[in-house]
């Protein structure tokens, strides 16, 4: 699968609604805000003094012979110097401080906001993207505060400063000395916009590669099962070349830029000197007049240069904080319009007329595909119901729905005779324990994977578990027992043992309900019967539903539910079914009694 490209571009024009939803993350930090403006704006006059005292030192104190004023100016420079040095420590530090405390706010609410998304947002959006949007978008905003914001206004207000200074000095000499100013303009001009378009390049080709590696490290054993390990290294080096590309183009555009600039600030320079050894023959402009200048040009030019650099981060920035703020925005979440609590559920499940389709939107333009249509069932508490069917058949969706991983677009599902959206979510599903047939394990201990965290489940808890589902020997057998590190994906686990595992996980919750889907598909014989012995103990007293290919496992449900493209065609028991010869079930029956004879 080849990985979605963002398709967000920097727009042309500065976003000032984006800007001000990203300053409403500085509110809880407002004092350091404020003094970190003072101590840019301490920063840029300070900055602009030291000149001015040299042509007093100048003009002044050695034209005069005045040794002891000069010993004057010289220490209020070196004051000047430890203070501008304190000053510059300051506003880096907590330009980074804040930029760090923003950061550390908004991915911990984007991070939540995903964790409320629904399953259809997942099943659209590439994971690599998510990564992007988390790591490296939020990243970027941090600059906005220690390099854009702050910076670019300490360097125009630095060059207003300069300005002032220089008029204040020689007003003939400034006017040499900005004279450069409009190619200089034009230059950074033309720089900043060519930079915004090849760093948003950049930023492109990071998500596509961060989806590309994160798909095809996840899929490692098919590239390598079907051999097409140079077809995704052909694919992996096209979206590798387009970063570098990306990359090149920007450090082509600063390596022309900054000669340029140098070019230009080295003319002003040498103009003003020209001019002003003409004014010195004159007797019309001081020494100490011309060093200043010299000095107040390299000041000048300076953040003159940086200021379309710092732009292009605070363009970024905002680029950024405006992609964080559509996935912020993103409606798909999983509704929590009901606040009743459960309790502890007696397990009675009912479906009413369920229609179901992943792609929600219904109009007349574009009719859903019903992955479940006019769905009707009934289980009573403690009954076992089983799903069967071909796949693609909506099984899976059923439980999903059970779940609210998915809502309905027609119809309803109760429990204990109630809505289900009238529950609170989270309790909800506290109240039902599913076992799927492809076991996600997390990288973390044995312990960790069953317990999810909850510091309210004991070890004792955890090995009653897996005594019921005959867990413990395994567990006991690896080294540290609970201990004992999980790789990711519980890649250091057999199938069966991280099937285990997730029957020991779903039972230490004590659902009301129990959901297994293909508990049993994915293991050997001999855990089969293993598990085969837990799940009747598991189930007792419980509501439970369940698929399985293998009908086999199912034999003793009270209901038996036969599903065809979405819709329910034969309900009864394994043995009213079977006296239906050309009924659905009996045929798949039938076949899998062949195959296995």
């Amino acid at each position: 699968m080849q990985p979605q490209a963002d398709s967000s571009k920097a727009g042309q024009v500065f976003d000032w609604a984006v800007l001000r939803r990203l300053l409403a993350y500085v509110r809880p930090y407002r004092r350091v805000f404020i003094g970190l403006i003072l101590l840019t704006v301490a920063a840029a006059v300070l900055g602009t003094l030291r000149p001015f005292l040299i042509q007093r030192m100048v003009d002044v104190n050695i034209e005069q012979g005045d040794w002891r004023g000069l010993n004057v100016q010289f220490g209020l420079l070196l004051v000047l110097l430890v203070v501008n040095t304190g000053v510059s420590y300051l506003q880096t530090y907590y330009g980074g401080w804040l930029g760090q405390y923003i950061v550390r706010d908004i991915r911990t609410d984007l991070y939540r906001h995903l964790l409320g998304l629904k399953l259809q947002f997942f099943d659209r959006t590439p994971i690599g993207v998510l990564v992007t949007r988390n790591i490296s978008d939020v990243e970027t905003l941090s600059d906005v505060f220690s390099e854009g914001l702050a910076a670019m206004a300490g360097d125009v207000l630095q060059i207003l400063f300069i300005m002032a200074f220089m008029f204040w000095i020689d007003w003939r000499l400034t006017l040499i000395s900005l004279s450069v100013i409009p190619p200089l303009l034009f230059s950074t001009y033309v720089f900043k916009e060519k930079v915004k378009g090849s760093f948003q390049d950049v930023r492109n080709a990071v998500a596509k590669l961060n989806s590309f590696v994160q798909e095809h490290l996840t899929g490692m054993n098919v590239v390598q099962i079907f051999n097409n390990e140079e077809r995704e290294f052909q694919k992996f080096k096209k979206i590798n070349q387009e970063h570098t590309d990306a990359n090149i183009r920007s450090v082509l555009y600063y390596s022309i830029y900054f000669p340029v600039a140098e070019v230009l600030a080295a003319i002003g320079v040498g103009l003003l000197v020209w001019y002003a050894a003409q004014g010195q023959i004159e007797g019309t402009i001081s020494k100490g007049a011309l060093i200043a200048f010299i000095m107040y040009n390299a000041l000048f030019f300076r953040p003159i240069r940086q200021i379309a650099d710092r732009f292009n981060t605070l363009q970024l920035g905002l680029v950024s904080t405006e992609r964080l703020l559509k996935l912020l925005d993103d409606k798909s979440l999983v509704a929590t319009s009901g606040d009743a609590d459960p309790g502890q559920l007696t397990g009675e499940v009912e479906f009413k007329h369920v229609w179901f389709a992943y792609n929600r939107e219904v109009s007349e333009a574009n009719e859903p595909e019903w992955v479940l249509k006019d769905i009707n069932f009934r289980v009573e508490p403690g009954q076992t119901i089983a799903f069967v069917g071909a796949t693609g058949a909506g099984k899976t969706s059923i439980i999903n729905l059970l779940s609210r991983f998915y809502d309905i677009q027609q119809g309803s599902i109760c429990l204990d005779n109630r809505d289900l959206r009238d529950y609170d979510l989270s309790r909800l599903r506290r109240q039902i324990g599913v076992v799927l047939q492809d076991v996600f394990l997390f990288a973390g201990s044995i312990r960790d994977n069953i317990t999810l965290g909850n510091r309210e489940i004991t070890d004792a808890q955890i090995w009653e578990a897996a005594d019921l589902v005959g867990a413990r020997r395994f567990i006991e057998r690896l080294p540290a027992a609970l201990d004992y590190p999980v790789m990711e994906r519980g890649a250091t686990l057999s199938v069966g043992q991280r099937q285990l595992i997730s029957f020991v996980r779903a039972l230490v919750y004590q659902p009301s309900i129990i959901v297994l889907d293909e508990a049993t598909s994915s293991v050997d014989s001999e855990t089969e019967e293993l598990i085969q012995q837990a799940i009747e103990k598991l189930m007792q007293g419980r509501t439970s539903l369940v698929i399985a290919h293998r009908l086999s496992t199912i034999q003793k449900a009270d209901k038996i539910v036969v599903l065809d493209k979405g819709e329910i065609k034969e309900v009864g028991t394994h043995d009213e079914l079977l006296r239906r010869p050309d009924g659905y079930y009996a045929q798949l029956y039938q076949m899998q009694y062949l195959a296995h004879s």
